[in-house]
């Protein structure tokens, strides 16, 4: 079995458990009672402003099992705070608590003290996340194809947009850009669907930034592509512009800086 198996398998675990301690209805009420997401498919593919190349996702992750721990100073308040000043264009938030030491309730802290969108980046295979999602207030979620077969993820698509987030579908091989690309952007509305184009293998974990740079040209509206992992330097976020990506995001190699500022206004060039 790959990482990623072993993830899902979790995953499964965690939700059976969740869904004993608080019913779905439960987390419909709160969904409902929420306030209306903010605009993250905007926030993502409006024209890159200040003079930069790409929009940035910035990402609060605190470890990874490729990498261990990243930032072992980790808050995940302080640095949303940074990531805001620094003039990120949203956030995204690993909630998943047994892989990369993430928590919901980072979510919501995060959403509450800055006024960027905000992912929830996780393992989402079930609609009880979605709810669980919503109701944390997240702005979008995260559908990876490679976890998800085509009418469960269109399933999922429809309930995140129902419930007015945005859904970044993210894959990594050819085979699963095709299916997202021909069979799942764009419903059931244009304007909550961005593709992501994953540079790490899930089930490796090895990364490599060609796999975006081989991929982009097979998406024809490249205002809705981000280009995640292993995004590392100007000159990586140049070659990224060049091929039409419209943003980029980026976790460990900001995580791991010891001036978060700084180290956004060289990726950006700003």
């Amino acid at each position: 079995m790959s990482i990623l198996d072993d993830i899902i398998a979790t995953k499964q675990q965690e939700i059976a458990g969740r869904q004993i301690a608080t019913p779905i209805e439960v987390l419909k009420e709160r969904a409902a009672a929420a306030p209306r997401p903010r605009n993250f498919f905007h926030a993502v593919t409006k024209p890159p402003e200040y003079g930069r190349l790409v929009n940035l996702i910035a990402e609060i992750k605190k470890a990874s099992p490729s990498a261990g721990v990243i930032r072992a100073d980790f808050d995940p308040v302080a640095i949303a705070r940074q990531y805001a000043a620094a003039g990120a264009d949203a956030v995204s938030i690993l909630t998943d608590e047994k892989y990369f030491q993430g928590h919901l309730d980072h979510l919501q802290q995060v959403r509450a003290v800055i006024d960027l969108p905000a992912l929830r980046k996780d393992f989402i295979i079930d609609p009880y996340q979605v709810y669980e999602a919503a109701a944390a207030g997240a702005d979008a979620i995260l559908l990876i194809a490679e976890c998800l077969k085509t009418n469960v993820m269109i399933d999922l698509q429809i309930l995140a947009t129902e419930l007015h987030m945005t859904t970044l579908i993210e894959v990594h091989d050819l085979d699963n850009l095709m299916r997202v690309r021909d069979g799942v952007i764009g419903v059931p509305m244009r304007a909550y669907s961005l593709i992501g184009i994953n540079n790490r293998d899930l089930r490796t974990f090895k990364t490599d930034l060609g796999t975006t740079l081989r991929m982009a040209e097979l998406v024809e509206d490249r205002s809705v592509l981000v280009s995640e992992s292993g995004i590392h330097t100007a000159g990586d976020v140049k070659k990224l512009a060049d091929a039409g990506v419209r943003a980029i995001l980026v976790g460990e190699s900001i995580m791991r800086s010891d001036n978060i500022a700084a180290k956004i206004r060289e990726l950006l060039g700003s």
